[in-house]
């Protein structure tokens, strides 16, 4: 396990929850890729994108189903943060993670959380586990207590 993964399993260890992280043979940097390798739907994959407050500059985490996108002017609308796409550098200095591992705990600092409604459909959803390699699966109320996001309707029709 690398040192990300375990930056991940201790923190969702401070929940006293159990959960395994799961290392796959290759990276999957997309949820199509992602939910081949794991054998689910790619609408249980839960895509952990970051985004940059246009009014704060700090960064938002927003989780949405593999199938689904995220809709800005929704978010918009649903949370009054006016939110702008986050560049690589952005995204590992506010999370500690690089694109396509970030997972939805264990950042350098607190991050605001959105949860898209699209995650509910599922018993059981996906995220990555700090590295594009890496998964743990979880309830989508596990997300709710271990991102403490509030669940929107933010993602395209």
């Amino acid at each position: 396990m690398k040192p990300a993964n375990l930056r991940v399993k201790t923190r969702l260890e401070q929940f006293g929850l159990e959960f395994e992280i799961r290392i796959l043979p290759a990276a999957v940097r997309t949820a199509v890729l992602a939910a081949e390798a794991l054998d689910c739907a790619v609408g249980q994959i839960a895509n952990s994108l970051i985004f940059r407050d246009k009014a704060s500059r700090q960064a938002v985490l927003v989780m949405c189903a593999g199938d689904r996108r995220v809709d800005l002017q929704k978010v918009k609308l649903e949370s009054g943060i006016e939110l702008a796409k986050a560049d690589a550098d952005f995204v590992r200095q506010q999370t500690g993670f690089a694109i396509g591992g970030v997972p939805p705990v264990a950042h350098t600092r607190p991050l605001r959380t959105l949860l898209d409604n699209s995650l509910q459909r599922h018993a059981v959803i996906w995220a990555a586990a700090g590295t594009p390699e890496s998964v743990f699966c979880m309830s989508p109320q596990q997300l709710q207590l271990i991102t403490a996001g509030s669940w929107l309707d933010i993602a395209q029709s």
